[in-house]
């Protein structure tokens, strides 16, 4: 019998060269027909009997894992962000989780600079006006020169920090394990965390959704940065209180704000909407061909390698 192999991810997310990754190993591929996540309901049909999941962006809940068990081997998460899988229930069935490490940093990373010279430029808000048959020229700021913080230096920090070096910018950063060669190389200095609100003119956040890091930028941090200066999150939404940063915006605590991220995605009825000082992007870091390539064809040999009686090269389960 062919082992089963369900890709969760959405077509437009979806890999050809790992589907022929997965193809050629004989196995029988149920795929995601819809374009959008699985629902909970969807999953618990679709897993059962099922020895490998390539998981997008649905929610992989404790009662799909078990759903899916015994036969349920590796969940590979199409992505490095796997607080959408319940790992505590996977370990609890012997299941391995595994991540595509490095796959999307840089097109991340080039997100995070287009948004920085979005808001720095004000690019979108003369888009809208010239649409709207206008004419008005909005006055921007270089990025030669300005001090960029880093919060989270792993891999796609540091790709930001190799572009913003192109930029003439200077570059401090946050992490709990400093990156010697970004020092030596780059010229990043490290600093507490509270030093890098208070220094950088721009803030862009690339840290881990976890207990330790939810709600990290909030009203206390919001008022240590300058008024002139802008953040930029194209990590996870949780990071910041966004009640927070919508007074903050209202109020011109700061400047300015580029969110491709959100605590609820699609954000409802979010004040932060009103505001003419921030730009949206709808969670599209790794929403390139480059990255979905990537990505895809990593998480497939992760597959292939847990049901062949290999360890996993990227498990997050221990």
């Amino acid at each position: 019998m062919k082992k089963k192999v369900l890709i969760g991810s959405r077509e437009r997310s979806r890999s050809p060269e790992a589907m022929e990754i997965l193809n050629a190993q004989g196995y029988e591929l149920i795929v995601n027909p819809h374009d959008r996540a699985l629902t909970e309901n969807e999953l618990l049909e679709m897993i059962k009997g099922v020895e490998g999941m390539i998981a997008g962006s649905e929610i992989v809940t404790a009662a799909v894992i078990a759903a899916g068990a015994p036969t349920l081997k590796v969940i590979a998460k199409q992505g490095v962000g796997y607080n959408t899988i319940n790992v505590d229930a996977a370990k609890e069935h012997g299941v391995a989780v595994t991540i595509t490490p490095g796959a999307n940093s840089k097109s991340v990373a080039d997100l995070a600079l287009g948004l920085m010279m979005a808001i720095a430029r004000q690019i979108p808000q003369m888009d809208s006006s010239i649409r709207k048959g206008e004419w008005y020229r909005h006055t921007g700021v270089e990025l030669r020169g300005k001090v960029l913080g880093i919060i989270g230096m792993g891999n796609i920090g540091g790709e930001v920090a190799k572009r913003a070096y192109g930029f003439g910018m200077k570059i401090i950063a946050y992490d709990v394990y400093p990156r010697q060669e970004f020092i030596d190389n780059y010229g990043v200095t490290y600093l507490s965390l509270d030093e890098v609100f208070s220094e950088a003119d721009f803030i862009s956040l690339h840290a881990p959704a976890m207990l330790e890091t939810a709600g990290m930028v909030n009203m206390d941090r919001l008022r240590k940065m300058k008024k002139t200066s802008y953040i930029i999150n194209t990590a996870r939404g949780e990071l910041i209180v966004e009640d927070d940063l919508y007074k903050a915006l209202k109020e011109g605590i700061i400047a300015g704000a580029a969110l491709d991220v959100f605590a609820q995605e699609p954000p409802q009825n979010s004040p932060l909407m009103e505001l003419k000082n921030v730009v949206f992007t709808s969670h599209a870091g790794a929403y390139t061909n480059e990255a979905i390539v990537g990505a895809g064809v990593m998480a497939a040999e992760e597959i292939v390698r847990v049901l062949s009686g290999s360890e996993a090269k990227y498990s997050v389960v221990k």
